[in-house]
């Protein structure tokens, strides 16, 4: 491979500098869950990050697929823009990484606003209808309800991320979407340690995660990926997360 781990942890930094990569305690969305996947194969790498979780001025729960790489796919078309140097500002500003957002969870009479329906009882994701779950399943699923009346989506989300976790994280085909066939997924992590990039002097490039991810981006070899630092992608490590 001719990228070092110097050079991709320059592409990950430049999307923190773009707002491109992943914060976890963004303020427009409460988060609900997370996964990383590497890619690679003997020339080329990729490395996507999932996000599910719930913004309010976004309507419906969605999951962003944020994809780096050094060769991506399916990438944005001129016709997507209101003009060329639109489209050519694009690619200069985004031209190792593209992001996709799929919604799981179908609309329908549950949604009432920013809470569930009072009389709702069952929710469609992706085709499923699945039965809204009681206030005692919630406390089940590790999830302190802040309402004694109302179900916060947010919450929703949170317990579907628990119970249903496959169901909300891309399927194969969308988590590849910018990922060209020839890279092999060589591993995926449902938790890991996750530099707080809201802080200015927190980047990929001083986190171990990602200094031990890109090493194994590089190299092919997984076992350089051994953290001594504890996950802390769980939500509840990102309280300011959607409070804007």
């Amino acid at each position: 491979m001719n990228w070092s781990t110097d050079q991709i942890l320059e592409v990950l930094d430049a999307g923190c500098d773009a707002f491109t990569f992943p914060m976890l305690d963004n303020g427009y969305v409460y988060l609900a869950a997370t996964r990383l996947s590497l890619f690679r194969s003997a020339s080329d790498w990729a490395l996507t990050i999932e996000v599910f979780g719930y913004s309010p001025r976004g309507g419906l729960p969605d999951t962003h697929i944020y994809t780096f790489g050094s060769l991506l796919r399916n990438r944005q078309t001129p016709e997507d823009y209101v003009s060329q140097e639109a489209y050519g500002h694009y690619l200069a500003n985004n031209p190792n990484n593209e992001s996709r957002f799929i919604e799981p969870v179908e609309a329908g009479d549950w949604l009432d606003g920013e809470e569930v329906a009072a009389k709702a009882e069952r929710i469609l994701v992706r085709g499923e209808s699945l039965p809204l779950p009681h206030r005692d399943q919630y406390r089940d699923a590790g999830i302190s309800l802040e309402s004694g009346e109302r179900i916060r989506v947010f919450e929703l989300c949170r317990w579907l991320a628990v119970r249903h976790r496959a169901g909300v994280l891309a399927t194969t085909e969308e988590l590849r979407v910018n990922v060209p066939d020839e890279l092999e997924l060589i591993l995926q992590l449902n938790e890991w340690n996750h530099p707080d990039v809201a802080d200015g002097d927190s980047r990929p490039s001083g986190s171990e995660t990602f200094q031990l991810l890109t090493r194994a981006l590089v190299t092919g070899d997984t076992s350089h990926y051994r953290p001594t630092l504890p996950p802390n992608t769980h939500w509840r490590n990102w309280p300011e997360g959607g409070t804007l």
